[in-house]
C-alpha cells in the first residue's frame, strides 16, 4: 500500500512540474460575493479555462471573497462556482496584463433537487429537510478522539458506554461510508468505529426519514459518515499528532492532489491505546420452583410447589478492564476526469488492528451474608483483525441542471481472530486451582456490492430517480472452547460450545422516487423493493473431527417499502415536512447461531435461528422556523415496529462446577412496540464570539408481547438533553463545553439510572494560523457509568459498568496550503430550505 502511494504521489507530483508556467505570467484578481446579500464567499473556487476547454489553473477566495491568482497570458473563459449556488462563467477574457475582474455575485440554487441545505452562521450543525450534518472538523473536542467518542456529540445520536449507537432511543441504526455499506464502518458492528480517528471524517449525516434512495434497513434511520477529500486545486493536506492520560496516542493524516485531469487523496492514520474500564454485579437468587416435562410445577405430598434453594443467594462479582490496542488504517484513492463533466474513482481501504486486554473477575458468593467461597477468573484475550475495501465509482453529469448517472462496485474482505485464555482460581475456604479455557474465535468475511444511481429533471422543479442496489454477503466463524481436564495441562474440545456458523445474506433491491415543486408545496414520492436471502448452516465437524452437528436455514423474503416526503413553506424562513417510511430490521448473524458464547461462567448469550426480521412504519412531522440570530427546529415521531427483538434473560437449568445457575440471554421476536417521541433544536448566535446550540429528545417506548407465558409488556418514558457552547476568546483561543444528560429508563426485565457526562475543550492557533494546539477533556467529572437492576421471578441482578474513564488528551494539527475550517456566513443568520433531498 506504501508503494503504490508513493508512486502515485511521485506521478502526480511529477505532472505538476511538468506543466511549468509560462515567462509572460500576470495575475488576476477579483472578488465573489453572494447576490443579495454581498456576503464574501470564502472557498469558492474560480478556473480558468483555454479555447481547447481544459482547465489551465485556478484557485479559491480567501475569508473576504476575494482571489489572485498567476495566470499565463492569454483568452480565457473564467468560470466561477460554489457549492449550493449557480455557477458562471464569463467567455473569452483576454487576459494579456495583470486585471481586477469585475465582482462576481453568485446566486443560491434554490431550485436544486439533490443539494439544499439549511445553514447556520459558525455552528458545527446544518440542516437539511430530512437529514441534520454533523461537522466533525468544527468539534474541538473531536481531538485525538474516535469516531465513536465524536458521534455522541451528534444531534439525536447516543452512544452508550459499551458502544451501542442509537437514534432518538432506537439501536437499530444503519451505518454507511459515503452513502454504502463498508469495512471502514465495520462488518455489522460498530467495533471498527472505535478505532478509526475522528479526524479522518468530514462530516455526519443523521437521516431520521429516508427516501427511498437508501436502504430499507436500520428501522431507527441512517447514519451516513462521510470521508474527507478535498476540492481544491494544488496540494494540501494536514497532520495530527495527539497524546492522552490514561494512554491514548494517535497520529493521522490527510494529503489532496489535485489537477485539471485527477485528484489523488490518502488519509492515513496509527493509534495506541490503553483504557481502563470497570464492572460491578450484585446478583440475587431465589429459591426455583421444579417443573416436569409439561412444564407444570412439581408438587409435594401437602400439594405445594417443590421448590430447590441455590448454593449460593447472593453473587457480587468485581470486573477491572485493561484493554491495549493498536492499528493501522489508511485510505488511497485516485479520481481520474474523463471529461469536464464525467469522472472515474478508485479507491483502496485497509485497516488492521491488534488488541491485547485483561479482564480480571473477583467474585464473592454469600449465604444469609455470610462470605462463603471467593474465586478469581482471569481471561487475557488477544485479538487480531484486518479489513480491505476496493471500490470503483463513475459519475456523469450530463448537464448542469442535475442529469445525472452514477455506477459504484465495492469488495470487501476481512478477518477478526479472538484468543481468550481463561484461568481461575478459588481463595476461599481454601486455596484451589480450578480448570482453564482456551477458547478460539475467528470471524472470515467477504461482500460485494453492485449500485447504480440515475437522476432526470424534468422541467424547472420536477425530477425522477431510478436505481439498483445488491449486497452479497458471506460470513463464517469458527467457535472453539477447550476445556482443561483437571489442572493436568491437557485441554479437551467441547463440543456442545464448538460449532462452526456460515451464515449468508443477499439483498437486492431495485428503487423508483419522483419529486416536484408547486409554488410553495413540494413532495417526494418514493417505493424500493427489496428481496432478500438469508442462509444459515452450523457444522460441528471440523479439523478436530468430531460428531457433525448441522441445523440449517434458508430464509427467502420480498418486501416493498413506500416513502413519502412533504414540505409546505409557510414562509421564506418557516416551513413544516411530513414524513413516512417503511423499514426493515434484519437479524443479525450474532443474533441467529444457535451455539452460546459466555461472557463469564455463568453468563451465556445464545442465538435464535427462528428470528425472523422486524418491520417498521414511521412518522415524522417537522417544523422549521429561523430568525436573524436563532433557528428552531422541531420534531414529532411516531414509530411501529411489528416482531421487534427483545433481548430476555432466563435460567437454563444448569449449574456451574460450583453450583451457581448458569443465565442464558436469548434474542426472541417480542411481538410489537410502538415510540412516540418530541424533538427539540435550538441554534442561538447572540454574538460574533458565542455560539450556542442545544437539543432535547423525549420519547415514549411501548412494548406488548409473551414469551414463555411471561408477560414482557412494558412501557418506558425516558429522555436525553444536549447542550455546547463555543466561546471565541481573546489570543485567537477557542473555548468549547458539551454536556450530554440521557434519562433513566427501562424495558421489562431492566430499570437504568440516568447519565450525565460532560466534555470540555480548549484551541489556539498558531504558526500563522496554520497550526492548532488543542487540550480536550472527555467525561470531565468521570460520570458515565451505567447503572441497571435487572429483576426477574428467579433472580435479581445490579449492576455497573463503565467502559473508559475520564481522558485527558493534548493534540496538535498543522495545515498546508489548507485553510482551518470555517462556517460561512448565512443569508440570513440561519438557513434557506427548499426542493428536495433524499
Amino acid at each position: 500500500m506504501k508503494i503504490i502511494f508513493s508512486f502515485l504521489f511521485l506521478f502526480a507530483t511529477t505532472i505538476l512540474f511538468a506543466q511549468s508556467p509560462e515567462k509572460n505570467q500576470i495575475t488576476v484578481k477579483g472578488t465573489i460575493l453572494e447576490e443579495g446579500t454581498n456576503y464574501p464567499l470564502e472557498y469558492s473556487t474560480v478556473s480558468f479555462i483555454n479555447r481547447q476547454g481544459k482547465v489551465v489553473t485556478g484557485g479559491i477566495t480567501d475569508t473576504d471573497g476575494n482571489f489572485s491568482i498567476d495566470v499565463p497570458a492569454g483568452v480565457y473563459n473564467v468560470k466561477y462556482e460554489f457549492i449550493s449556488y449557480k455557477s458562471k462563467e464569463i467567455p473569452n477574457q483576454n487576459l494579456t496584463k495583470n486585471t481586477t475582474l469585475p465582482t462576481v455575485k453568485l446566486a443560491l440554487d434554490a431550485a436544486s433537487l439533490d443539494e439544499v441545505v439549511v445553514r447556520a452562521e459558525n455552528t458545527e450543525v446544518q440542516i437539511r429537510l430530512d437529514k441534520k450534518i454533523y461537522n466533525i472538523g468544527k468539534d474541538l473536542t473531536a481531538g485525538g478522539a474516535t469516531v465513536s467518542d465524536a458521534l455522541n456529540n451528534v444531534p439525536s445520536v447516543t452512544v452508550d458506554v459499551d458502544g451501542t449507537i442509537a437514534l432518538r432511543g432506537n439501536d437499530n441504526v444503519k451505518i454507511l461510508i459515503n452513502g454504502k455499506p463498508s469495512a471502514i464502518a465495520g462488518f455489522g458492528s460498530t467495533d471498527a468505529l472505535r478505532q478509526l480517528p475522528a479526524e479522518a471524517i468530514e462530516r455526519v449525516e443523521v437521516i431520521t426519514s429516508p427516501s427511498a434512495r437508501y436502504d430499507a434497513e436500520g428501522t431507527a434511520g441512517i447514519l451516513n459518515i462521510i470521508l474527507k477529500k478535498e476540492k481544491t486545486l494544488g496540494l494540501n493536506g494536514s497532520l495530527s499528532t495527539s497524546i492522552g492520560v490514561p494512554l491514548n496516542s494517535n497520529a493521522s493524516g490527510n494529503i489532496n492532489l489535485r489537477t485539471d485531469k485527477f485528484n489523488i487523496f490518502n488519509t492515513t492514520g496509527v493509534y495506541y491505546r490503553n483504557g481502563p474500564g470497570k464492572a460491578y454485579f450484585n446478583n440475587n437468587y431465589f429459591p426455583r420452583t421444579l417443573f416436569n416435562d409439561n412444564g407444570d410445577p412439581i408438587l409435594d405430598d401437602n400439594g405445594d410447589p417443590v421448590t430447590v434453594a441455590p448454593q449460593f443467594d447472593q453473587v457480587i462479582e468485581n470486573r477491572k478492564y485493561n484493554r491495549m490496542g493498536k492499528g493501522f488504517n489508511t485510505n488511497l484513492g485516485i479520481e481520474y476526469f474523463l471529461t469536464d463533466k464525467s469522472s472515474i474513482t478508485a479507491s483502496g481501504f485497509y485497516r488492521k488492528g491488534d488488541g491485547n486486554d485483561k479482564t480480571t473477575n473477583n467474585t464473592a458468593n454469600y449465604n444469609s451474608g455470610i462470605l462463603e467461597e471467593q474465586s478469581k477468573r482471569v481471561e487475557d484475550q488477544i485479538e487480531n483483525d484486518s479489513n480491505f475495501q476496493f471500490a470503483l465509482n463513475y459519475v456523469n453529469n450530463f448537464n448542469d441542471k442535475g442529469h445525472k448517472l452514477t455506477a459504484d462496485f465495492q469488495y470487501e474482505r476481512g478477518k477478526d481472530t479472538e484468543r481468550s485464555f481463561i484461568t481461575e482460581q478459588r481463595t476461599l475456604p481454601n486455596f484451589e486451582t480450578l480448570p482453564a479455557e482456551d477458547i478460539i474465535n475467528i470471524e472470515k468475511q467477504t461482500e460485494y456490492l453492485a449500485q447504480a444511481d440515475y437522476v432526470l429533471p424534468i422541467g424547472e422543479n420536477a425530477q425522477f430517480e431510478a436505481g439498483y442496489r445488491g449486497n452479497f454477503e458471506e460470513k463464517k466463524t469458527d467457535y472453539s472452547v477447550l476445556q482443561e481436564t483437571g489442572t493436568t495441562g491437557n485441554f479437551v474440545r467441547n463440543d456442545s460450545l464448538s460449532n462452526i456458523f456460515t451464515y449468508d445474506e443477499n439483498v437486492n433491491a431495485f428503487y423508483s422516487q419522483y419529486g416536484n415543486k408547486f409554488g410553495k408545496f413540494s413532495f417526494l414520492l418514493g417505493l424500493r423493493v427489496e428481496n432478500t436471502q438469508l442462509k444459515g448452516k452450523v457444522d460441528a465437524e471440523n479439523s478436530y473431527g468430531n460428531t457433525a452437528i448441522e441445523l440449517n436455514f434458508d430464509k427467502n423474503y420480498t418486501g416493498l417499502f413506500p416513502t413519502v416526503n412533504l414540505t409546505f413553506e409557510l414562509k421564506e424562513n418557516e416551513n413544516i415536512t411530513l414524513g413516512y417510511n417503511r423499514r426493515i430490521n434484519r437479524p443479525r448473524h450474532w443474533y441467529i447461531n444457535p451455539f452460546p458464547s459466555r461472557s463469564s461462567e455463568a453468563n451465556v448469550f445464545q442465538g435464535n435461528p427462528n428470528l425472523d426480521p422486524a418491520y417498521a412504519n414511521a412518522f415524522d412531522l417537522g417544523y422549521l422556523k429561523r430568525w436573524k440570530k436563532l433557528t428552531l427546529t422541531t420534531s414529532a415521531y411516531y414509530q411501529i415496529e411489528t416482531d421487534a427483538f427483545e433481548r430476555v434473560q432466563e435460567e437454563t437449568g444448569e449449574v456451574t462446577s460450583n453450583g451457581i445457575p448458569v443465565i442464558r440471554t436469548l434474542p426472541i421476536n417480542l411481538s410489537t412496540n410502538q415510540r412516540y417521541g418530541f424533538e427539540l433544536g435550538l441554534l442561538y448566535n447572540p454574538t460574533k464570539w458565542l455560539n450556542l446550540n442545544g437539543s432535547f429528545n423525549y420519547f415514549l417506548f411501548k412494548t406488548k408481547g409473551f414469551y414463555n407465558d411471561v408477560d414482557y409488556g412494558v412501557e418506558n418514558t425516558s429522555y436525553f438533553g444536549r447542550f455546547s457552547s463555543k466561546v471565541k476568546l481573546p489570543g485567537k483561543i477557542d473555548w468549547q463545553t458539551n454536556a450530554f444528560y440521557r434519562g433513566p429508563s427501562n424495558n421489562a426485565q431492566t430499570k437504568s439510572d440516568g447519565i450525565l457526562s460532560v466534555d470540555m475543550a480548549m484551541s489556539k492557533d498558531i504558526i500563522n494560523d496554520n497550526g492548532t494546539l488543542a487540550l480536550n477533556v472527555s467525561d470531565l467529572f468521570n460520570s458515565r457509568k451505567r447503572n441497571s437492576l435487572t429483576t426477574t421471578n428467579t433472580f435479581t441482578s445490579e449492576s455497573e459498568f463503565q467502559w473508559r474513564q475520564r481522558q485527558v488528551t493534548l493534540t496538535f494539527t498543522y495545515r498546508f496550503n489548507q485553510k482551518k475550517q470555517r462556517q460561512r456566513p448565512d443569508r440570513n443568520g440561519g438557513e434557506d430550505e427548499g426542493g428536495f433531498e433524499g
